[in-house]
């Protein structure tokens, strides 16, 4: 037991500390999505003030995935070398300001530089989150740790039409950007007085330490070690895997985030009857990052190993998803909230897998550059997609058939493609045997 020397009274250890920062990471990332749905929520509103077309929205929307794929690659690396405190402390800080900023925009361009540097700071998240699991977590349950911090993303999506909309109606939409930048700031009061490593917490007991370090191969290995060469990762057909999962799921995602509510528009539903159904897919998503990370640690808890235990969600995850197609055929809003509601399910789950893959294979100080490069890939393949969403959906606009129907075509076949290319590329190799990267 430690001792405040100051007071002279010991400091109390708090039990399952591990799960507490989780809840710190998941409160993160909720706040996180608070920011980015915001513009999505307001974007049929803000369409219509300024005249936008859904190519100008696509536009922006790319502006804020630019930032985020190079940040996520810059600031993954950025994480292993600085700190998950230190490192997250200074991105929050950033992008709270530039939410409050953006109550300040006066057009296009202007939203345009502010979604830039919103997705520049957003893109830590998910790295240093991942490599805070795997510091602080066994690999039994980083499975479902993992999915607690992302499920944030689900339930940031589902607060927000209540939080901005609400906000809209009352007070317009400037102080609607204003709110979940003073969030963000109360958050990271809190992550400075409460979150240290596990080695360096007053609060950890020593036996939930040795608990984690008992399962980590870096304690046994020693400190000190660099993080493996972009290059070097990049020669790893496991790292090819990680990137793939993201890369091939993340864009339907974000389409899903950041244009439903354009696409009820489009099948000829009100917004403002559907705020519950904006409300179900992402509280569908969030269940499925909880199953996803149960299912997988109740696996390798009954003898699976963690390969195939991980591996058995993708693919449920992935075939799952296909559901997405089936949307084409109907304009009834009873049923395409269903078919979403499942799809998003099973993206959580897949999503959840992929988020805990870099945990899995690499080790501590490599852990967050991997992260990183799979987020992105996974934002340049959003930018792609949104280009094409944006100038298919203007294209047939207007015509008999949904503007989005190949859209959603796409979305249902391209993360089962990505399943069947995690199945090939995460496996053990050569590598594993020479140590680069964790046996699975």
């Amino acid at each position: 037991m430690q001792v405040d020397v100051i007071h002279s009274r010991p400091i109390q250890p708090i039990p399952g500390l591990r799960w507490w920062i989780v809840g710190l990471l998941f409160a993160s990332t909720v706040i996180n999505y608070l920011d980015r749905q915001t513009l999505s929520l307001l974007a049929p509103f803000l369409k219509a003030q300024y005249h936008w077309t859904n190519s100008d929205y696509a536009n922006l929307l790319i502006g804020f995935r630019v930032a985020y794929s190079v940040g996520q690659a810059v600031f993954g690396r950025w994480m292993d070398r600085l700190g998950t405190r230190r490192g997250l402390s200074m991105t929050v800080l950033g992008y709270s300001i530039v939410s409050i900023c953006t109550s300040m925009a006066l057009g296009l361009r202007s939203f345009a530089v502010c979604r830039f540097l919103l997705g520049a700071g957003e893109s830590a998240n998910w790295p240093a989150a991942t490599k805070a699991v795997s510091e602080w977590f066994p690999k039994r349950e980083r499975g479902l740790a993992t999915a607690i911090f992302d499920s944030g993303s689900s339930i940031g999506g589902a607060i927000a039409p209540f939080l901005v909309l609400g906000i809209y109606d009352r007070w317009g939409w400037r102080p609607a950007f204003i709110v979940p930048g003073l969030l963000g700031l109360v958050w990271l009061a809190v992550w400075r007085l409460a979150y240290f490593p596990p080695e360096e917490h007053p609060r950890l007991s020593a036996n939930e330490l040795a608990m984690i370090l008992a399962d980590r191969e870096d304690a046994v290995m020693g400190p000190g070690r660099k993080p493996l060469r972009w290059l070097d990762l990049m020669k790893l057909p496991q790292t090819w895997g990680t990137i793939v999962a993201r890369s091939f799921t993340d864009p339907v995602w974000f389409f899903v985030a950041d244009w439903f509510p354009i696409y009820l528009v489009s099948k000829g539903i009100a917004l403002k009857d559907s705020l519950f159904a904006i409300w179900i897919p992402f509280i569908a998503a969030d269940l499925g990052n909880l199953f996803g990370g149960a299912a997988s640690g109740f696996l390798v808890k009954r003898g699976w190993s963690v390969g195939n235990a991980r591996k058995a969600v993708v693919i449920f995850g992935a075939f799952g998803m296909l559901l997405l197609i089936s949307t084409i055929a109907t304009n009834r809003l009873s049923f395409i909230v269903p078919l979403f509601a499942l799809s998003t399910f099973c993206y959580a789950s897949y999503s959840t897998m992929a988020n805990v893959l870099p945990s899995d294979l690499f080790r501590s100080e490599s852990v967050a550059s991997v992260s990183g490069m799979g987020g992105s890939a996974a934002g340049i393949g959003t930018i792609i997609a949104f280009k094409l969403v944006g100038y298919v959906s203007d294209m047939h606009q207007g015509s008999t058939a949904s503007s989005f129907d190949w859209i959603l075509i796409a979305a249902g076949l391209i993360p089962f493609a990505g399943m069947l290319l995690v199945l090939m590329l995460v496996r053990n190799t050569r590598a594993t045997e020479q140590g680069l990267v964790r046996s699975i």
